[in-house]
């Protein structure tokens, strides 16, 4: 009796290594189609990844769903458009320059100027003057 336990105890865990095995020979052998769009999109969790990069469970997904539409039909114009419809600009891992993306593309840059100056005033002579009691 134990010994038919032990022998479907590693008949389970061989069929989930299996399993897991064949998920990531998959993803490692995506369609090209797929590997281009995946790289032209960021990973939501991670956010300074590909899709194509990421191993979070949301990227896995939306991998998937880029399959799938892929699958169908779509041309990867539209998988980006609809990921983008969804997710925003943000999903993109270069927005594209407009009004509304302007904080992604300069915000990085006004932070860096911004601290700079901010260093040069704390930094010049006389701007921190001791008073003596009198």
């Amino acid at each position: 009796m134990a010994d038919r336990r032990c022998v479907a105890g590693l008949l389970l865990a061989l069929a989930v290594a299996q399993a897991a095995w064949a998920a990531q020979v998959s993803d490692d052998l995506m369609d090209p189609r797929v590997r281009r769009i995946s790289h032209e999109l960021r990973c939501l969790v991670c956010q300074n990844q590909t899709l194509a990069d990421s191993h979070a469970q949301l990227a896995v997904d939306l991998r998937n769903r880029i399959r799938e539409q892929v699958e169908a039909g779509a041309s990867d114009q539209q998988v980006v458009d609809h990921m983008v419809a969804r997710y925003g600009d943000f999903v993109r891992y270069r927005p594209p320059l407009k009004p509304a993306t302007w904080p992604l593309w300069f915000g990085p840059l006004a932070l860096l100027v911004g601290g700079g100056l901010f260093a040069l005033r704390r930094a010049r002579p006389g701007a921190r003057r001791v008073v003596k009691p009198s």
